[in-house]
């Protein structure tokens, strides 16, 4: 008989009591936990066994900053590139946390844990660790084994995102995607359903930030007839609707404190009530999230709830922004301009090699649908089988009225922030539009809700009545 062989994680904190509490965690699951109490230690170990994956505090001394933490955790991916992180991290450092994250963790915990979630993290974060340089497949191999269609793309960035869903796809484990808006998370959605065993049902995609909490309810676990006066008849909710399937929550970072709670229940125990009805009714459903705030952060702030991001992250996806994968411009490109001209019945268009170049040097604040948004106006203005730099430059113009002085002005946005490009994007956009929110909504990707939200946090004017259409 076959002995299997128990997975070792390294506890690296100097309080005895958390190693302890761990270690204990980590037999009661099958684990071989091994403990030490600080960086050189932890890394004298790492050079002379075989670890799965390390639990890593922030601190090692009376300061409190978490500099010697983020120094370990890249000491450790220096070298033990696949090995994943953990790191814990005390209420108050959440941001440290997401630090780290962005450093190279896998994820992160708060002391006091809850040992269930914390044993599911553990076990989530070991099925999807990242393999190692020799074992990676390419995309043809994952293309054979999975389907990944729509989604276009070979750094390996990106094939790590795809390696990932093709390994989550078949459980019912809840996946939060993050990155930036218009960077491809409703695909990331939906081939996690399409490779998933619940493909046969629908996913029901909710933008959580189109929904007003008077309508939360209603929209998401329906009502019966005559639950209040427009109800004339039964409603089913979307929870009902995924049934089998998968429930989408985009933009969740949007939802409002008082309904996170409302969600909270629902993904507890899977059971709901619709408006005005007596009694419970049970869904069987995967969840998937997506946002494009840091919602660790949120949490830091209050503004989440924390049970409730528990219970969406167990397993995240970071999909990385375009600028981070310019390899991959000219491919997408080359696909979105061969579907667009399918679109609206012309002929196949071409991009020529120097347009390519220019395409691939451009910041794309807002991603792939931003360079979507580009090619298929250049194309439909230009009228040419074969699009030249200065096709697009022409566009560029023709969209700001001549305005532009230099090419790639309007997409210059080097040494600004994210929320400075956000704040720059969504004022430009107001201009261009007169002030018509449903237009500036539409351009920009997003719902009224969403952007009045990001109007009044970037001071762009008060929010209107919710009640105007």
């Amino acid at each position: 008989m076959e002995t299997s062989v128990k997975r070792r994680i390294l506890i690296v904190d100097d309080d005895s009591a958390v190693q302890v509490s761990l270690a204990l965690l980590l037999k009661q699951s099958g684990f071989e936990p091994l403990c030490c109490d600080g960086p050189e230690q932890a890394l004298a170990l790492l050079a002379q066994q075989a670890v799965d994956l390390v639990l890593q505090d922030m601190n090692f001394s009376l300061q409190t900053s978490g500099e010697e933490g983020l120094r370990l955790l890249a000491d450790i991916k220096r070298a033990r590139p696949a090995l994943p992180v953990l790191l814990m991290t005390a209420w108050g450092s959440i941001a440290l946390a997401v630090r780290g994250v962005q450093a190279g963790a896998a994820n992160f915990f708060t002391k006091p844990w809850n040992n269930t979630q914390l044993a599911a993290l553990i076990e989530a974060t070991l099925e999807t660790a990242a393999p190692a340089a020799s074992e990676r497949v390419s995309r043809q191999a994952l293309d054979a084994q999975f389907d990944f269609s729509g989604i276009v793309g070979e750094h390996p960035r990106l094939l790590k995102v795809l390696a990932t869903i093709g390994q989550v796809a078949a459980t019912r484990a809840p996946v939060l995607i993050l990155g930036e808006s218009g960077c491809g998370k409703e695909l990331v959605a939906d081939a996690i359903h399409r490779n998933s065993p619940r493909a046969a049902r629908p996913i029901v995609k909710i933008n959580m930030g189109a929904i007003t909490p008077s309508l939360f309810e209603s929209e998401m676990f329906g009502h019966v007839r005559g639950a209040f006066t427009d109800a004339k008849s039964d409603r089913k909710g979307h929870v009902a609707c995924a049934h089998e399937g998968t429930l989408f929550l985009d933009e969740i970072g949007e939802l409002n404190r008082s309904d996170q709670v409302k969600l909270l229940r629902v993904l507890q125990d899977q059971s709901y009530q619709a408006v005005g009805a007596s009694r419970s009714e049970r869904a069987d459903f995967r969840v998937v999230s997506a946002t494009n705030r840091e919602l660790a952060s949120l949490v830091a702030g209050g503004e989440f709830r924390e049970d409730l991001f528990y219970r969406l992250n167990l397993i995240t996806i970071r999909l990385p922004p375009l600028r981070e994968r310019r390899s991959d411009i000219a491919l997408l490109a080359r696909h979105i301009i061969g579907e667009v001209s399918a679109s609206y019945g012309l002929p196949a268009a071409t991009i020529a090699p120097q347009a390519l170049e220019w395409l691939s040097a451009q910041p794309w604040p807002g991603n792939i649908r931003q360079l979507k948004q580009t090619l298929e106006r250049t194309l439909l203005l230009v009228g040419r089988n074969e699009l030249r730099q200065a096709d697009f430059v022409a566009a560029e113009q023709h969209e700001h009225g001549g305005a532009l002085g230099a090419p790639g002005q309007r997409l210059g946005v080097d040494g600004m922030t994210l929320e400075q490009v956000e704040r720059h994007m969504i004022a430009h956009a107001l201009d261009q539009h007169q002030g018509n929110i449903s237009r500036v909504a539409k351009a920009l990707g997003l719902s009224r809700t969403a952007l009045y939200r990001r109007l009044e946090r970037h001071g762009l004017g008060a929010a209107p009545d919710e009640s105007l259409s």
